[in-house]
């Protein structure tokens, strides 16, 4: 047999695969991890949609969206004081966004009855990719 599979890699082709990984890891990474922001402000978007579905049932029935001071805790449990409440109006708890915040309601909102946001990545008002608000205001 050929005597250098016997003995395997020499340290020089060891250094040029680990040296072209780095510039494969280099030229990837940065891609991926846009991307991962990118589908996070979809997942937003896509979880404000279902709240809002079940805030437009919630009214329904009850006959007005829930007050600031019930919130989105009114969608699974009933408020006191709130008549026809049919709910609970989502199968689980109202999820957190995703950085892991709680989404903000206010009722009403600025530009329609209620306003249903976060803040994205940075948690404050503005932004640009990741760090932008996401929802109705």
């Amino acid at each position: 047999m050929n005597k250098k599979l016997l003995n395997g890699f020499s340290l020089m082709e060891m250094l040029v695969v680990l040296v072209l990984m780095a510039m494969l890891a280099g030229l990837v990474g940065p891609r991926l991890f846009q991307k991962v922001g990118s589908s996070k402000i979809k997942i937003a978007q896509a979880q404000i949609e279902l709240l809002t579905s079940a805030l437009d049932t919630y009214r329904l029935d009850v006959g007005r969206y829930p007050t600031t001071e019930h919130g989105l805790a009114a969608l699974r449990k009933e408020p006191d004081g709130v008549k026809n409440w049919d709910g609970p109006y989502l199968s689980k708890d109202v999820p957190l966004d995703p950085w892991r915040v709680a989404y903000l309601y206010k009722a009403p909102g600025k530009e329609g009855p209620f306003a249903l946001y976060t803040f994205g990545l940075d948690q404050a008002q503005g932004g640009v990719d990741e760090d932008q608000d996401v929802g109705a205001f």
